[in-house]
């Protein structure tokens, strides 16, 4: 058995295992779980009691989590000026989430906790459920999602909301820039006082949204955004992160969509709460309704995501602004709808573990790509894969066993 560990690890030896094993061990009994180890035949699996340890949250100290936070002053600064409503705070806010740095990355943790525990302190008081509304906008390029957003927006807006945009524009694969062009296509909206458009780039975040979107979207309700409307890059019938992220999901389509075939195979249709056929005036009209009569044949193929709410399909027109008013009011039933069923509170916390979970393998991934070990193996085992000697299955393996050992060893020195 140590033969084969010591093959992976030429730099263990039989003394340092035990010393290994025997850390391992406490540590494990510290924390009442169940262990195993794999010696002999004769070295039997260790059950000790298992016991559900829970974190008291009023013991739970956020600034000793984070230690020392550089220029605290100013975030609380900044924090003060984001629920006092001011864009500007907001905008700040926004930049420091979407920032890699570490130091910043913290401070950006920091705003986040007090935000959170704002909204929450809000929330607390309300028998109508969540102070926002966030829906998500996907579809196709050259769906007019934008030019959609502007007047669906200046019709919120009318209405006394406050909409907030987070727009989502494609970075190039060659020189990592993006355009974020979406105010030039919302003129309207952008001059508009109640309305606030965020572009941001997706940065190679795959499923059409950024790796800080949901930290955005809190920002802008602790600001006092009402409405969120989180628009996608164009994607492909896979790519709909976007509904892991928001209440309600509409999918727009032109009416050149495709037939129905496209609507009953799995994927962005099958998570839509509502698909909109946009574009549906002039030449185009008759084609809308018969892409609007397909999809909703295709959707009763299917198996709704919520108990209390089948998808609809309605048509919409951003050019001539018809059938806007009768979408506000769909979208306002499957908020009163699943918020009367609980689905809507169960759906966000869905959201927050993803949302966790989605941390964790970004910092995960983040530690592995800059540990000293992977560091100095990479260059030797992609030489390998490039040259055929092993897998990149097996090489991917050798160095996430390298990387685990070592973290091992370091944290237990």
């Amino acid at each position: 058995m140590f033969s084969r560990i010591f093959s992976c690890y030429p730099k263990l030896n039989y003394s340092n295992w035990k010393e290994l094993k025997r850390n391992v061990y406490q540590h494990y009994s510290t924390n009442r779980l169940t262990v195993k180890f794999f010696g002999n035949q004769n070295e039997s699996t260790s059950q000790l009691p298992k016991t559900k340890q829970l974190v008291d949250s009023s013991k739970f100290n956020i600034e000793k989590l984070l230690g020392d936070i550089d220029k605290q002053q100013d975030i609380e600064k900044l924090y003060q000026g984001l629920i006092s409503k001011e864009r500007a705070s907001l905008a700040k806010a926004i930049t420091l989430v979407e920032s890699t740095n570490p130091a910043k990355q913290k401070q950006a943790q920091f705003l986040l906790t007090k935000v959170l525990r704002h909204i929450k302190e809000l929330s607390q008081h309300s028998l109508l459920g969540p102070g926002s509304f966030r829906i998500g906008l996907s579809g196709p390029p050259g769906a007019g999602k934008s030019t959609f957003i502007e007047v669906f927006g200046k019709f919120l807006t009318s209405l006394g909301h406050k909409v907030a945009v987070l727009a989502v524009d494609p970075s190039s694969s060659t020189s990592g820039g993006s355009l974020l062009g979406d105010k030039t296509r919302m003129p309207e909206l952008s001059r508009d006082m109640s309305a606030y458009i965020r572009p941001s780039p997706s940065s190679g975040t795959l499923g059409g949204v950024t790796r800080t979107t949901n930290e955005a979207i809190v920002l802008c309700e602790g600001g006092g955004y009402d409405i969120i409307l989180v628009e996608t890059v164009g994607v492909g019938q896979s790519e709909f992160a976007v509904a892991d992220m928001v209440d309600l999901f509409c999918l727009l389509i032109p009416p050149a969509g495709g037939d129905e075939l496209q609507g009953i195979k799995k994927g962005i249709v099958e998570v839509a709460d509502i698909v909109i056929v946009n574009k549906s005036d002039g030449d185009l009209l008759p084609a809308a309704r018969r892409i609007q009569s397909e999809y909703s044949s295709a959707l009763r193929f299917m198996r709704p995501r919520s108990k209390v709410w089948r998808p609809k399909v309605t048509k919409v027109s951003s050019l001539e602004k018809t059938g806007i008013s009768e979408l506000w009011e769909m979208q306002q039933d499957f908020k009163q709808a699943t918020f009367s069923a609980g689905e809507l509170t169960r759906r966000r916390e869905k959201q927050l573990k993803l949302w966790l979970w989605n941390h964790i393998k970004d910092h995960i991934m983040g530690k592995f790509e800059n540990h000293s070990s992977v560091k100095h193996l990479l260059p030797q085992m992609e030489d390998l894969v490039i040259n055929g000697h092993v897998t990149p299955g097996l090489a991917a393996d050798y160095m996430m066993k390298q990387f685990i050992m070592q973290d091992g060893l370091e944290n237990n020195s």
